[in-house]
């Protein structure tokens, strides 16, 4: 995903924002789901490392989910409830069918949350426009997202190079 543009209002902001909520709330649904979804063999194949990948994942992005909010509130806008988007990904994601499935999800998860932050933090910062929340702490929480979303990234790499 590529910005490609300056931000340059308080309401394309909030919309970017309200964008970084859904993928946050569709990379902690997904991921709290996998597990569950799996079949009962391979379930049990899973290791510990991934589990606590899948159970870190979830959480992490909860925690982005609530600082992006907290964002999108100064703006004293709305966002799409966790709940609204956990029944779309359970309709419209097949469950993973293997352990490295849901490793090769995960990574494509992560990378496209630390693309999309990448992006936006750009498009934020090649804009002159005042904003109704203070710059430096928007992109303060930005940058604290984006290098974890990084850590992700290399964290699932890392697994998947271990079980190579």
């Amino acid at each position: 995903m590529s910005l490609g543009q300056r931000v340059s209002s308080d309401n394309q902001l909030t919309r970017l924002l309200q964008i970084g909520v859904v993928l946050e709330e569709l990379v902690e649904s997904r991921a709290a789901h996998h597990l569950d979804s799996l079949p009962p063999d391979e379930r049990a194949a899973v290791d510990e490392a991934v589990r606590e990948l899948l159970v870190c994942a979830a959480e992490e992005s909860a925690v982005h989910r609530e600082r992006l909010e907290a964002l999108i509130d100064d703006l004293e806008a709305e966002t799409v409830p966790y709940e609204e988007i956990n029944m779309l990904v359970d309709a419209q994601y097949g469950p993973p069918e293997d352990t490295d499935g849901v490793l090769y999800d995960q990574l494509a998860n992560e990378e496209t949350a630390y693309k999309f932050y990448d992006d936006l933090i750009d498009a934020i910062e090649a804009s002159d426009a005042e904003f109704a929340i203070d710059r430096d702490r928007l992109l303060e929480t930005l940058y604290g997202i984006r290098e974890e979303e990084r850590e992700g990234v290399e964290e699932v790499t890392e697994i998947m190079e271990q079980r190579a």
